[in-house]
């Protein structure tokens, strides 16, 4: 089947589906991933995961990002990084980590398969978690920020674990290990330095009465009206480059790039316009090809042996559970707020898939192994939504809403 039959098959299946599945109020990612499974090798095998489709589907990942970019302020996720923020990033990562990696000891695996194991476990997909809460509308909550800030850096820490690793020799000594671990650092230094940086230099024009808008104001005179919604894609796909020469997944230098177009910077008359036709294309078109898409990642014939999967699954929900929960009740939430971003905490998705895919491409782990990684990023993605409406039943979700929209104004 062509690309564009292949397309034209995911979207009209994957949006019946999630169509399906908001009736009965359910989020459509979950009716998504299920058209993927069903026209993927799991089941009718109509459909292959190949380069073609990975390419939309990374077109759909760094929209998803900047929609939800538009929706936030640097400030609130650069500060929930902070303080008791940080204690909530570092549990929600270690703590599923620290049971990724007793699991594979009990099952025996060698420590590259443990480390793996453990970073994927300790992954939250940044996409699945944005585009969870924009369809739930709590964009605006302190469980959006937390979560988000969470999920930035539990991937910047995984991604720096993947960059030692990636760097150390086949025979590796202690000088070795050293070299990667400093190359790794250098270059997260030098990522972070270049985000704030900006942010400083921004809010110093800002002190100062400089009119950060009048850029894009020139650029729209010059290039045109029509301009204005490539002239913002380029401006985030700078970040997202710079991100990833650095090692890093783009989508973590576009979520940062998409915080700094909030209305001080850019054009205020040209922001709903912006977000109504990026809402279209991206929640229309291209997130439904991306859940569906990991769907079609899964396939049942390498997992013959149930038990490690199944273990693999129970322990990567309960932990990551866990430990948004607890963090939640120490940077003060109450209750159910905790559990709700537990809940959201849950997802792997997209980053645990490009993690799983390099260790396999560079042989650290086997098929059968790939394949279990698989199934807990899609079951997992596939239980967020469901465990946060369990959370949020009857009208609690809309007291929720209305509560931080009010606080918010």
């Amino acid at each position: 089947m062509s690309l564009l039959s292949s397309l034209l098959l995911l979207i009209v299946v994957a949006r019946l589906f999630g169509r399906l599945f908001a009736r009965y109020n359910q989020p459509e990612m979950i009716g998504e991933i299920m058209a993927g499974v069903l026209l993927g090798p799991a089941i009718l095998g109509l459909i292959a995961p190949n380069d073609g489709l990975a390419g939309v589907t990374e077109l759909a990942v760094f929209l998803i990002i900047l929609n939800a970019g538009l929706e936030m302020r640097f400030s609130d996720i650069f500060g929930a990084m902070k303080g008791r923020g940080l204690i909530l990033a570092v549990l929600s990562f270690f703590i599923p980590f620290l049971g990724g990696l007793m699991i594979a000891a009990a099952f025996g695996q060698d420590l590259m398969r443990m480390i793996f194991l453990g970073l994927c476990i300790s992954i939250t997909a940044l996409p699945v978690a944005v585009k969870l809460m924009d369809n739930l509308g709590i964009l605006h909550t302190p469980i959006a920020k937390f979560s988000l800030a969470t999920a930035v850096v539990n991937d910047v820490v995984a991604l720096f674990i993947l960059g030692i690793v990636l760097n150390l020799p086949k025979s590796m000594t202690l000088a070795d290990t050293g070299s990667a671990v400093g190359i790794a650092t250098l270059k997260l230094l030098v990522l972070g330095l270049v985000v704030v940086g900006l942010n400083h230099l921004l809010n110093w024009l800002e002190k100062r009465n400089v009119n950060v808008q009048a850029f894009p104001e020139t650029m729209i005179r010059v290039f045109g009206p029509e301009a204005l919604f490539g002239i913002v894609i380029v401006f985030v796909l700078v970040f997202g480059t710079i991100s990833e020469a650095l090692g890093f997944h783009f989508v973590i230098g576009a979520f940062f790039g998409a915080l700094f177009l909030d209305k001080k910077h850019f054009i205020a008359s040209r922001y709903k316009d912006l977000q109504g036709t990026l809402g279209s294309i991206t929640n229309g078109f291209l997130a439904p090809i991306f859940f569906a898409y990991l769907g079609l990642e899964l396939q049942l014939i390498s997992l013959s042996n149930w038990e490690f999967p199944l273990i693999v699954i129970l322990v990567s929900v309960a932990t990551k559970l866990f430990a948004g929960w607890l963090g939640g009740r120490i940077i003060g939430m109450q209750h159910r707020e905790a559990l709700g971003l537990g809940a959201v905490l849950n997802g792997r998705g997209v980053m645990e898939l490009v993690v799983a895919g390099i260790a396999y491409q560079n042989g650290f782990i086997g098929p059968t192994m790939f394949s279990t990684l698989v199934l807990m990023g899609i079951v997992t993605t596939f239980l967020t939504p469901i465990f946060f409406k369990q959370v949020y039943r009857g009208n609690k979700l809309e007291e929720y809403r209305q509560q931080n929209r009010t606080e918010a104004q």
